[in-house]
């Protein structure tokens, strides 16, 4: 149960899927019906005009089919995806891999969807790439978009810094061209996996192991030796040119432009793919887009606040800040300094944060409307207002110096100072109100 056709069957069951027969275009079509229906269903699009292989969109895109992917429910989904990542497990390595099935050498038979009007050109959104790590000899496993170039070459976005960056990097000034399979038709749990960033040396492909219930297993590839899921739709492997680039640009998280960048160049070795294919769509800034790459950064932010401040009860990257620079803290005070020292260490924990905002234990941080009564109700901005100036961001801010990288960050402690009488803060309730059902009274 641990490749994507096990996912799409679970979440058919569920109702959760719906198939469209009728021929679509990948240029635009797909996007424009993906986005119309963001995060309510997942789309299976059976009759692609420009390809034979069929296409997924929206799989985890909403909190339910994530929790689903990690075989979990909504309330304790940051608790497994915490325990996976304390206990990652190698995966079993089986000869051969379903991917085997078919193989090309001609990246033009893909479904690669035309999403934007301004973007560089379509891209595969829901690539995962898979690299050995030069120090360890482990590997490593992420997400980066890539833009066909013609039938052999791609461009491929990576951020500076980032692992797959530095293992390019340590190539590139050893002379040599960098070693990679890209793998596109996976089990969302190890797109999820492969979203959280790990240390240095860590497999993420363990995480999602761990997800899986330990089940999952890889297969090795010729060309590269790396190892991949056995039961992906889509495998590619080659490498990345030491002295090539291209122009590209493309629609990030916050759905907009991300500035123009010249990104190294991916050649194809071998194309392989499984018998009536799959191939998975991840529409730019939308609720899939966000949540594949939020959720494991809340999960990480749950996890390591309520470490080291066992105050904390809940933390929300919020969908206004693209589940990415915005988040919110429930906490239960114990003393007045508690919200300021949870703010910094919030912002140490995931540095593209711009915004924190901290709220009592009768504050629901995923509802917009109760932080922001907390803030009209507890705030007051000369005493309980944090401004960071000239700090490391988010490269996808606009706002910000993106150049340089540099950008300014708020945290908001809206927490009832315990100075205070606590009756003056105490939302009123009216006693029964849950056992009146209104049905009852208007007929």
């Amino acid at each position: 149960m641990t490749d994507l056709r096990n996912y799409i069957s679970l979440i058919k069951k569920t109702k959760d899927l719906k198939t469209i027969k009728k021929p679509v275009s990948t240029k635009y079509e797909v996007a424009g019906i993906t986005a119309k229906v963001d995060g309510s269903f997942a789309v299976l699009f059976e009759n692609i005009k420009e390809s034979d292989f069929r296409l997924v969109s929206n799989l985890v895109g909403t909190r339910t089919r994530f929790s689903q992917a990690v075989g979990s429910n909504e309330t304790k989904i940051h608790e497994k995806v915490i325990s996976a990542i304390r206990k990652a497990r190698k995966p079993k390595i089986l000869q051969q891999g379903k991917f085997m099935e078919n193989v090309s050498h001609d990246l033009s038979i893909l479904p690669i969807v035309t999403h934007f009007e301004k973007e560089s050109g379509p891209f595969i959104t829901s690539s995962v790439a898979y690299v050995k790590n030069p120090e360890t000899g482990k590997q490593n496993s992420s997400f980066h978009r890539m833009m066909p170039i013609d039938k052999t070459h791609f461009s491929i976005r990576m951020v500076e810094g980032r692992h797959l960056h530095r293992c390019f990097m340590d190539a590139k000034e050893h002379g040599q061209d960098l070693k990679i399979a890209i793998t596109v038709g996976v089990h969302p749990a190890i797109s999820i996996a492969s979203a959280y960033q790990a240390e240095w040396g860590k497999d993420e492909i363990d995480i999602a192991n761990s997800l899986l219930g330990g089940k999952l297993t890889l297969s090795k590839l010729p060309f590269t030796g790396l190892k991949v899921p056995s039961g992906t739709e889509i495998v590619m492997e080659g490498k990345i040119l030491q002295d090539k680039t291209h122009p590209e640009w493309m629609v990030e998280m916050l759905q907009t432009y991300d500035h123009h960048r010249n990104q190294p160049v991916f050649e194809l070795e071998n194309l392989y793919f499984r018998n009536n294919p799959i191939f998975h769509d991840v529409l730019s800034g939308f609720t899939e887009h966000r949540l594949l790459m939020g959720m494991p950064i809340e999960s990480k932010l749950n996890g390591e606040l309520k470490k080291t401040h066992p105050q904390t009860k809940q933390v929300s990257m919020t969908n206004g800040g693209c589940n990415w620079l915005h988040a919110v803290v429930q906490i239960k005070k114990k003393a007045d300094s508690d919200a300021k020292k949870i703010i910094k260490k919030t912002f140490e924990l995931h540095r593209s944060l711009k915004q924190v905002t901290v709220v009592d234990d009768d504050i629901d941080p995923n509802n917009a409307e109760s932080v922001e009564y907390a803030m009209a109700t507890r705030f007051q901005a000369d005493r309980d207002l944090v401004v960071l100036t000239k700090v490391r961001g988010s490269s996808l801010d606009p706002s910000s110096d993106q150049k340089n990288l540099q950008t300014a960050k708020m945290g908001i402690d809206a927490t009832r100072p315990l100075s205070k009488r606590p009756e003056g803060f105490e939302l009123a309730k009216i006693p029964k109100i849950d056992k009146i059902k209104l049905e009852k009274y208007f007929k």
